[in-house]
């Protein structure tokens, strides 16, 4: 199990089109049975998947060979094989958000609505299609010496490499993804107190917390420039954009303010050192590789702490104030 037996389920279908076209058709599967709950027009959804799902593969493609063109130069023709790999999440992402806003401004839907709906289908189908990654051993970590952790699924053996073992960055990326669709089912389930958006803003908090930490095992990262990982840089801001919508939200509300502020200064100072560390990565050259994903680990982990105690009392707050202005 530690090298994949084949690259293909059956000649000529690989896994990594499979596993993709899987994960997506259970996040339809998903996102239909909430549309019903939700009161949406019947069809909503998979009229939005049919533009929204080629869009983002389309999307996710660009925005990786936008970032790795070196790999592309020489063979034009290599950007259309998609099926070796190379599709960037957060290209397919950032495609199908933009579809998604146009889709509902013409039809008069609310945005923030469908995007709740999509989510955690959306994290289900990435926990699954970074199986394929393991197909088509690509997504892997620094080498491991250490015999303890040369065992499948913490590691995969390389052949490319004389079948050293690596970390299995795939896999902890599909355990996170899987994790944070747990989180949203559930959370949806038992909290009523959420309002449009966020579910959406939940898992896009999440996923670029676990991002974070994660890219900084791979091997295969992609830069901005010779020593920014994108998808680092690109999870800070994203955290850092929800934070500041949730401030926006609440600065009309003194007691929000008050009562948050060790939460929302805790968030601001572990952000302000995290995009440090993603700009200018040269800063903490001494320190060695696996001292820099244990600090980024403690760090999104407690980003994620900060982040869900400053909303509990946001919304516990604003649901009392709320109910004070109905009375």
């Amino acid at each position: 199990m530690s090298v994949p037996y084949s690259r293909y389920l059956i000649y000529p279908i690989p896994w990594y089109s499979f596993l993709i076209v899987l994960g997506a058709s259970l996040a339809v599967f998903l996102a239909v049975k909430e549309e019903k709950r939700s009161g949406i027009k019947k069809d909503t959804v998979i009229d939005l998947v049919l533009i929204m799902l080629p869009v983002g593969i389309i999307g996710a493609r660009i925005y990786y060979v936008v970032f790795s063109w070196p790999q592309f130069r020489d063979d034009f023709f290599s950007v259309f094989r998609i099926w070796e790999g190379g599709l960037a999440i957060y290209g397919g992402i950032l495609a199908g958000l933009v579809v998604l806003i146009l889709f509902c401004k013409k039809r008069g839907l609310p945005t923030l609505l469908l995007c709740d709906i999509i989510v955690p289908g959306l994290a289900l189908a990435q926990s699954i299609g970074r199986w394929g990654n393991y197909f088509n051993m690509e997504a892997y970590g620094f080498t491991i010496t250490d015999p303890r952790f040369c065992f499948f699924p913490f590691a995969v053996q390389i052949p490319a490499d004389g079948y050293a073992w690596h970390l299995a960055t795939f896999f902890y990326e599909s355990l996170w993804d899987f994790s944070i669709f747990l989180f949203l089912v559930v959370f949806r389930r038992k909290y009523h107190k959420l309002k449009q958006g966020d579910l959406f803003f939940f898992y896009a908090f999440l996923y670029a917390a676990g991002r974070l930490a994660i890219e900084e095992m791979r091997l295969d990262s992609l830069y901005a420039v010779s020593s920014v990982r994108i998808s680092q840089l690109l999870s800070v801001i994203i955290c850092l954009l929800i934070i500041i919508y949730y401030l926006i939200k609440a600065k009309n509300s003194k007691i929000i303010m008050h009562s948050c502020l060790i939460w929302i200064t805790a968030s601001g100072l572990l952000l302000a050192f995290l995009l440090l560390f993603s700009l200018a990565p040269s800063l903490f050259i001494g320190f060695s590789r696996q001292h820099n994903v244990f600090s980024l680990l403690i760090c999104s982990f407690l980003l994620v702490f900060f982040f869900f105690r400053f909303y509990l009392l946001y919304s516990c707050i604003r649901g009392v104030n709320y109910a004070d202005n109905e009375n």
